[in-house]
């Protein structure tokens, strides 16, 4: 299996840097890509600047949250809640909440879903009205985001994205510069389907069956939140 249960200590990278925009990348991402998740978040929060973590309660999302809250319970947890979450998104979501009390900061679109709905006519299909569909997810998704940018002004990003995922993120490693100049931080990035399978078994976290995201529609296609400022 290619990450490591037992936490190991990660010994700092030798780089003499000034600030954040100094760090090598490459050098890091060599080393990195073989440490476990746990040792990746704490590398992240040791440069000592500002980081937030993300959530959307989808399926395997307990795997991010339980690692983050375990290595940096402080740390502030963004969930843009679209308003278009199926129930049982949600009570899986509150059970996570009382669960790990993660430091969430929920952000919502600033229109309903339900006037939304009555203006576009329900989800527009990017395939259908691509225009509109852009529309909507800037509404309903990167705007709350930007929002939580905006107002956190984190240097640091730790994420749950991993390269099987999609063909963009294949391009990608566990160490990124986001759009916005945030360094982007993946510690499960080269996770597979079954090593998250096995952290959800062994932590017995819960998982929602049913998980529904308007803004990709498609799993394998992305929203625009992690290829665009």
């Amino acid at each position: 299996m290619f990450f490591e249960w037992a936490v190991l200590k990660l010994q700092p990278v030798k780089q003499a840097v000034t600030g954040i925009m100094d760090l090598d990348l490459d050098a890091l991402n060599a080393e990195l890509r073989h440490k476990s998740a746990q040792d990746i978040i704490r590398w992240a929060v040791s440069l000592g600047e500002p980081a937030m973590s993300s959530t959307s309660f989808s399926q395997n999302a307990a795997v991010m949250l339980k690692l983050v809250t375990d290595a940096a319970p402080d740390m502030p947890i963004v969930w843009a809640d679209s308003g278009y979450n199926v129930p049982d998104t949600y009570r899986v979501a509150e059970k996570l909440i009382k669960l790990l009390k993660p430091n969430l900061k929920v952000y919502i679109p600033e229109m309903t879903a339900e006037r939304r709905n009555a203006i576009m006519g329900g989800i527009p299909h990017p395939d259908d009205n691509p225009d509109l569909h852009r529309e909507f997810t800037r509404q309903v998704k990167l705007e709350p985001f930007n929002r939580a940018f905006e107002e956190l002004k984190p240097k640091i990003w730790i994420t749950g994205i991993r390269k099987e995922e999609t063909a963009f993120r294949q391009s990608l490693d566990v160490l990124s510069w986001d759009g916005r100049g945030i360094l982007k931080v993946a510690p499960i990035f080269y996770w597979t389907e079954d090593d998250v399978q096995a952290f959800m078994d062994e932590h017995a976290l819960p998982s929602c069956k049913h998980y529904f995201d308007p803004t990709k529609v498609a799993e394998n296609r992305e929203c625009g939140l992690h290829t665009s400022a």
